[in-house]
């Protein structure tokens, strides 16, 4: 396959949103603005703005190197069409970066803005515990690069009986980092959250849309700011980590994404990142409804200057796969395979802001980093040195590269070169920094992102197939997030094969005994 096209216009292939069969589509530029739009043959003219701002839509394109290699075991090998012919197949182009395994559809709130919609199937999706070990043992078991994070998900993870059980056993297969998206409600108890630290779990991706019952009561149905608190503090006696997620929708909560922010600060000390993402629509939606409610990548940086001015939108904020020429540099350096994040340039903006210890002082990573200039030259010594000379000259050679574009005059206060080059590694490997397996600490840091996962309306086969979020499900298959959650919608697939009605749910006991294996 070839590497990311790039340029406006273009064109690319999408779905209808009513048919949802493949279609072509054109993005293009329109009064400073990234247009998708498209014509099905049965369903007619559909127009939805893609991105808000074309300068840093072409910006990020610009940071997205040579594609990743794909699976060297995909589980279907003969696939012609994307995306109907998931699993992972041949024609996908990226590796696991984090892996995802819903345990349960059950969950104790109604969310309106869920995209699970577990309480409303009249069914329980819920693997057993050997089922979620084999899904385990299948990202471990992927080539060239065993699967390393892994996300439990739902639904509400935590409602799964053998919840504990399943943490120590990922721990046990030699996952590197295990955390679960949750609501918080179960982990507001200090003991809960202890045992799940005890267990393994490292990170909580807690949802968190605001800091109002106002806004709860709009985006999950009830008051929820009193137990998020809670939560948090929980967690924070336990000495896991937190990542915010709010699910930020325009004319809803896109006034608080800086208030958000502001507060992960204020809480430095358990709050590692905050992953907002914009709302994606399912079902039938108005285009006025449409034009009125969609929010973007680029309307969050421009949120985040106008409301915190801690990160200016057009500077400071990049693509994840920026970062493919740090990592790959790491392998070359090691010897060994490597995560590396090549997913699509417009699935995610971020920024890296470091904090100093006593959260007074925030400064985004570019303002002390030449990060353009340190990424090419990694990019550059990764490919042209042979590798015979390795273990010669690569680890004088990378202590140059990087440090030559490491300002310290500018450097946040007690921010070194060492401690610089330590969170660097923190940052794509999360066992750094932590102890005891590594024995400086990491400084500060807040990564600030925002993932915008797929709808029907902008929906993006180049982006599916570049995909680095995957969900495994029980049979061995494993699918890319935008075509288990949208598009083919995989997931209802899933479920109505291994799903119990309510009542063979009760008479079954749930998901497997409660003992121990």
């Amino acid at each position: 396959m070839n590497d990311v096209p790039k340029g406006l216009p273009r064109n690319i292939r999408s779905l209808c949103p009513e048919c949802t069969k493949v279609i072509d589509a054109r993005l293009f530029e329109e009064e400073g603005k990234v247009f998708i739009e498209k014509t099905c043959p049965e369903h007619g003219y559909v127009k939805d703005v893609y991105w808000s701002d074309a300068e840093i839509y072409l910006k990020a394109e610009k940071w997205a190197f040579s594609d990743g290699r794909g699976l060297l075991n995909p589980k279907v090998k003969n696939a012609t069409r994307c995306p109907d012919q998931c699993g992972l197949c041949n024609r996908h182009t990226s590796h696991t970066g984090l892996g995802n395994i819903d345990l349960t559809n059950r969950c104790d709130l109604t969310c309106p803005i869920c995209f699970a919609n577990s309480n409303v199937s009249g069914f329980v999706y819920e693997p057993s515990y050997d089922d979620v070990v084999d899904m385990l043992k299948g990202f471990r078991n992927e080539k060239p690069v065993s699967g390393r994070m892994i996300q439990f998900s739902g639904g509400e993870p935590t409602l799964h009986p053998r919840f504990l059980d399943i943490l120590r056993i990922t721990k046990k297969l030699g996952f590197s980092h295990i955390q679960i998206a949750s609501n918080g409600i179960n982990l507001s108890d200090s003991k809960f959250a202890q045992e799940c630290a005890d267990a393994g779990l490292h990170t909580i991706y807690l949802q968190f849309d605001g800091l109002t019952d106002e806004v709860y009561r709009k985006t999950r149905g009830k008051n929820l700011w009193a137990l998020k608190e809670k939560a948090i503090e929980s967690i924070r006696r336990s000495g896991m980590k937190i990542v915010f997620v709010p699910t930020v929708l325009k004319g809803f909560n896109d006034g608080e994404v800086g208030k958000i922010l502001q507060y992960s600060i204020d809480n430095i000390d358990v709050v590692s990142g905050i992953s907002y993402q914009p709302v994606a629509f399912t079902g039938r939606i108005s285009r006025q409804e449409r034009e009125a409610q969609r929010y973007t990548l680029t309307d969050l940086a421009w949120d985040i200057e106008k409301q915190t001015g801690l990160a200016k939108a057009r500077r400071d904020w990049y693509p994840t796969c920026c970062v493919v020429p740090f990592t790959r540099f790491v392998s070359a350096l090691k010897g060994e395979e490597t995560v590396h994040l090549t997913c699509h340039p417009h699935c995610s903006l971020a920024t890296y802001l470091f904090v100093s210890p006593d959260a007074k002082e925030v400064v985004p990573a570019t303002e002390f980093v030449d990060v353009e200039s340190m990424f090419l030259d990694l990019e550059k010594f990764t490919y042209t040195v042979p590798r015979a000379r390795w273990q010669s000259f690569a680890r004088m050679k990378a202590f140059n590269s990087i440090k030559k574009h490491f300002r310290e005059d500018k450097a946040p206060k007690d921010l070194t070169f060492s401690t610089f080059l330590v969170t660097l590694q923190g940052l794509m490997d999360k066992r750094v920094g932590r102890p005891p397996e590594h024995g400086e600490k990491t400084y500060k840091t807040l990564l600030v992102g925002g993932m915008h996962f797929m709808d029907v309306y902008n929906y993006d086969v180049d982006r599916v197939r570049r995909c680095v979020v995957h969900y495994a499900v029980p049979g061995g298959k494993i699918y890319p997030f935008c075509t288990y959650n949208a598009g083919p919608t995989f997931r209802n697939m899933v479920e109505k094969k291994y799903s119990k009605t309510l009542q063979e749910w009760r008479r079954s006991g749930g998901a497997g005994a409660a003992a121990s294996p």
